[in-house]
């Protein structure tokens, strides 16, 4: 596999499984990562970067949640946008640092813009979410191969 091709399909995983739609990027990471051959700052910024974009789009949609919440093809039902919606409001901004937990991440990064959380704080502290874990797959994966 070309670099550009590893790369570019490391960004487009980690874009998707950071929207709405059922997707993983973190076996993808692994395995280019014990495959080797690849700068291991650079898949980790790539799918940092691609990951962070993803959440942005979640935040966006997020402030037109309310146009699109009652839609049939809108992927968070009722229930789980209202969970999300009462942790966030519990916790505030800070839960955005669970950004990369499964399940509960994609609606909180919805949430977030349909709460009107600020782009700097949004984008900061998803950023730091989002690198914690590609760092920890990365390290993970490393470890596997040692």
């Amino acid at each position: 596999m070309t670099s550009l091709a590893a790369y570019g399909g490391l960004f487009v995983a980690a874009f998707a499984a950071a929207t709405l739609l059922p997707a993983q990027s973190e076996a993808l990471l692994a395995g280019l990562t014990i495959n080797g051959g690849y700068s291991l700052a650079l898949l980790v910024a790539v799918a940092t970067f691609g990951n962070v974009l993803g959440s942005l789009v979640n935040w966006l949609i997020g402030g037109q949640v309310e146009r699109f919440k009652h839609r049939r093809w809108f992927p968070v039902g009722p229930p789980a946008l209202q969970r999300a919606e009462n942790w966030y409001r519990r916790y505030g901004r800070w839960s955005l640092l669970l950004s990369w937990v499964p399940v509960i991440g994609d609606p909180l990064t919805l949430i977030a813009g349909t709460l009107k959380e600020p782009l700097w704080s949004f984008v900061g502290l998803v950023s730091i979410a989002k690198l914690i874990r590609y760092i920890a797959v990365a390290a993970a994966a490393q470890g596997f191969v040692s």
